[in-house]
């Protein structure tokens, strides 16, 4: 019976954690089904969700005093099911019967506890995780960028999801020719060209959370589609621990938004990088294979901030001298260069890399590499 009212901060729900092999071997489990239900032998339960990675992972530490390596036996081919959540909310479903099982994919840090007891660690990932190294695209596609990654989820002989999948659309369309590479690579390319509908935006995001697959860009996250900055799901403050408030519901409240414990790796961007990286200021040199110019155009940071939403206000980094030649830190193109084939006609189409005018390869370029930059360094 799934608990329904939450008693502390941390409170969880899991009544199970099945442990089913090739051949479903084991005693009977939740009716029908066999497995070995392992909940008191895991010491830790990890989850991971990571919007630069295109599925979601985890991890189980075991303290096995039954053999269940050798007995069940384990080899790396097994589903594991679960239903985990806050008590009283919806639950993250991966069960056999209503949700999406996971699969284990590797064992590793085995040792000896003591005569009868080994310790491990059992890592596990969702099922289009493994579709994605099993498989291969070969493949043209053609239309919005929303619609060929699409496509490649749904497709039998590839990814065969069977979850949702969370899209932006792009503004953008074009024909891609994907040569022999896993989904979610062809994927990421697609990303990289990706232009969001409504937006002067550049460059997009794959990843799975527990409610399925997201394809968007990071403005989108940022605001909503009428432009409004997004509202913080939570806010956590280091405050000590709530041990006196009689009121249940307070008490609870305020220790689940108490950080017990912080620390900043690093609390400065680092300025050295992302000058080196063409945050700031980025030259790009395009040469059009199919008339044989060349053409340059240099991003500049200052000048195109106000152009994307950001997670804070749009207050740029100080656009300073930063040297006796009274130059701002976005004044100096060529702190990095990138040289960018691009061509027209390549599929019968008069437009460039991403599916529109080519003149505006290099500008495009320049601002989706800062970007991606701004977004993952931590530059503001």
């Amino acid at each position: 019976m799934a608990k329904t009212d939450i008693e502390f901060a941390g409170d969880f729900d899991l009544p199970s954690i099945v442990l089913h092999n090739h051949k479903n071997k084991g005693r009977p489990v939740d009716g029908n089904k066999t497995g070995v239900d392992i909940k008191q032998m895991v010491q830790e339960f990890n989850i991971y969700e990571n919007m630069y990675k295109g599925a979601m992972t985890g991890s189980l530490v075991i303290s096995d005093a039954v053999n269940l390596i050798g007995n069940l036996p384990i080899q790396g081919t097994e589903r594991l099911t679960f239903k985990l959540a806050t008590p009283g909310q919806d639950p993250i479903d991966c069960s056999d019967e209503t949700g999406n099982p996971m699969y284990i994919y590797k064992l590793t840090d085995k040792q000896q506890h003591n005569d009868g007891m080994q310790i491990y660690v059992l890592h596990f990932c969702s099922r289009e995780f493994l579709r994605n190294l099993r498989t291969k695209v070969s493949q043209a596609y053609s239309g919005t960028y929303d619609e060929m990654v699409n496509a490649i989820m749904y497709d039998k002989d590839l990814l065969d999801t069977r979850k949702k999948v969370f899209f932006q659309k792009t503004r953008n369309q074009d024909k891609v020719v994907v040569p022999n590479r896993r989904p979610f690579s062809a994927i990421s390319m697609m990303c990289k060209r990706a232009l969001a509908e409504n937006s002067k935006s550049a460059g997009y995001y794959f990843w799975e959370t527990s409610k399925g697959f997201h394809f968007r860009s990071w403005e989108s996250l940022c605001v909503e589609a009428t432009g409004r900055k997004r509202k913080s799901k939570q806010t956590f403050r280091y405050m000590p621990m709530n041990i006196t408030d009689d009121n249940v519901d307070e008490k609870i409240l305020h220790d689940f938004t108490s950080v017990e414990e912080y620390k900043f790796v690093n609390n400065f961007h680092d300025v050295a990088a992302n000058t080196a990286l063409g945050t700031y200021a980025h030259r790009v040199i395009t040469h059009n294979l199919y008339d044989k110019s060349y053409r340059h155009d240099d991003y500049h940071y200052h000048d195109s901030y106000r152009l994307t939403k950001h997670t804070e206000p749009n207050v740029p980094i100080v656009d300073s001298a930063v040297d006796y030649d009274d130059n701002g830190i976005s004044d100096y193109p060529e702190s990095r260069v990138t040289v960018m084939p691009t061509t027209q006609f390549a599929h019968g189409e008069d437009t460039g890399a991403y599916g529109i005018e080519v003149e505006q390869d290099g500008k495009t370029e320049g601002l989706r590499e800062s970007l991606v930059n701004q977004t993952i360094a931590g530059t503001k």
